[in-house]
């Protein structure tokens, strides 16, 4: 369930990216990178699971693939933290700069 949720949003990231330009000037790039990334580390993790348990892997009970969905979209959302302050550190767009001149005047 880690690795489908992170696809997803990798899938869901990267079409936004695509067809967006102002995505790409919001760095959504890196917010891609980091779903991508996950995707692949679930994907190793899923290989060494199936090759550890085999059959049974694809028959996981109900409260495993809950914990794994809960786990999944903490992922989701830790990344979406990251890109937020990745954003307001670089700010593209001047928005932090003006707010923060603003306030010293």
């Amino acid at each position: 369930m880690t690795l489908l949720t992170a696809i997803f949003a990798a899938v869901v990231c990267t079409v936004i990216w695509y067809k967006s330009e102002s995505a790409r000037e919001l760095k959504v790039g890196i917010l891609c990178w980091m779903f991508w990334g996950a995707s692949a580390m679930w994907l190793v993790d899923a290989i060494f699971e199936y090759a550890e348990l085999h059959a049974e892997y694809f028959a996981p009970a109900a409260e495993d693939m809950l914990n794994d969905l809960f786990l999944g979209l903490s992922v989701v959302a830790l990344a979406l933290v990251i890109w937020i302050v990745v954003l307001l550190v670089k700010d593209p767009k001047g928005v932090v700069k003006s707010a923060l001149s603003k306030r010293k005047a």
